[in-house]
């Protein structure tokens, strides 16, 4: 028991770090950003649909802030809880619903509903909306067994992807600092291209929590789903 909660814990490291580097330098940017860095300022304040051809969401920032910090709370726990969503994954697949076949748009994929999965699911979505303490921002409509998401086994390998797409963002804006500090070339650079290590970190941030929560990735583009999909 004292190893899956340890290997638990390690699958939800990168949201929280994720969590904890956005909180200081995403929240009134803005106002914090100097004048020469205020190409920046203007692409973090605009409505999020300004310029972006495959932007379906038109979130202001203020918005796209409680958007993200949701998606983000909610992504956590689910890593937490994936050992239970996995049993009922299987349970799901297993059972003698049976499936259908259909063209997803993605290929011919087993269709099959997921009543242990989606039970779990909207459990573990109540916890993160209250959790937020704020009015959920975009749709909470949780995709199984249709057209998007067919069965259990494609809910898990979504998810799994999560800590793929958070490590090397987290990864790479915690090292920004350290490297700075050893190599005063990279320091140069940074102040250079960027004004700060600081500002390069806001800037890395800035463009994942923009466009990688955009909404391209998804018709609705903010379903419980479309979050994942979008990034």
């Amino acid at each position: 028991d004292d190893e899956e909660e340890e290997e638990d814990d390690d699958e939800s490291d990168d949201e929280d770090l994720s969590l904890t580097a956005r909180r200081p330098r995403f929240r009134g940017v803005g106002s914090r950003l100097t004048a020469g860095l205020s190409r920046f300022a203007s692409g973090i304040r605009d409505n999020l649909g300004g310029g972006a051809s495959s932007a379906k969401l038109s979130h202001t920032h203020p918005t796209q802030y409680v958007y993200v910090r949701q998606s983000l709370l909610l992504w956590r726990e689910i890593m937490r809880n994936m050992y239970k969503l996995w049993a009922e994954a299987d349970a799901d697949l297993l059972s003698n619903g049976g499936y259908q076949l259909w063209n997803t748009g993605q290929g011919l994929n087993r269709v099959q509903s997921c009543p242990r999965l989606a039970s779990e699911m909207r459990r573990i979505l109540g916890r993160a909306q209250r959790e937020s303490g704020q009015p959920w921002v975009g749709l909470s409509v949780v995709h199984l067994g249709d057209r998007d998401v067919p069965n259990a086994l494609v809910f898990i390998d979504k998810y799994t992807q999560v800590p793929r797409i958070l490590a090397p963002i987290v990864l790479v804006v915690d090292a920004v600092d350290d490297l700075c500090a050893a190599d005063p070339a990279c320091r140069d650079y940074c102040v250079d291209a960027f004004g700060s290590p600081s500002h390069l970190q806001l800037a890395i941030l800035a463009d994942f929590f923009r466009h990688g929560f955009d909404g391209d990735g998804d018709d609705g583009g903010s379903c419980i789903d479309g979050r994942l999909t979008s990034a």
